[in-house]
């Protein structure tokens, strides 16, 4: 039998702001995906190729790494453990995402090296949610 423990307040607290985190994530998603052409009118020549230039591979990528990061905030709340597998999902869905971002295309040069910055804060989120789940799961948090 499984007993499980009462997470503290600011368990309560970093879940919430995670669920926040992630439906921002979901909103650029949904604005990227349906709101391009406002976008585009805002680009420089550049900046607007590196945009057309992203796969429809690196798309899904970034809808697989949001969309699993909100069910999996969903999860946290619910107090369930299969939070953590989305949340890895979700990390390894971004990695990918930024490979192509960074590496592949030409965002850096036409965006400047500010380009990083988000990146590196996602990668660092996604890490400390997924080390978050599973000392949930440790604590009896998470069944």
């Amino acid at each position: 039998m499984t007993t499980t423990v009462k997470p503290p307040t600011w368990f309560w607290v970093v879940s919430i702001i995670a669920l926040l985190w992630n439906l921002m994530g979901v909103f650029n998603y949904l604005n990227q995906a349906f709101n391009q052409q406002a976008i585009l009118e805002t680009l420089d020549q550049a900046q607007r190729e590196a945009f057309e230039g992203i796969p429809e591979w690196a798309t899904a990528a970034f809808a697989l790494a949001v969309f699993s990061g909100t069910l999996a905030c969903i999860g946290l709340l619910l107090r369930k453990k299969w939070a953590r597998p989305l949340f890895i999902l979700s990390l390894l869905a971004a990695v990918v995402q930024f490979i192509h971002w960074l590496f592949i295309s030409n965002a850096v040069e036409a965006f400047g090296p500010s380009t990083y910055a988000m990146p590196v804060i996602v990668i660092i989120i996604g890490i400390y949610l997924i080390l978050f789940s599973k000392k949930g799961i440790e604590k009896g948090w998470l069944t």
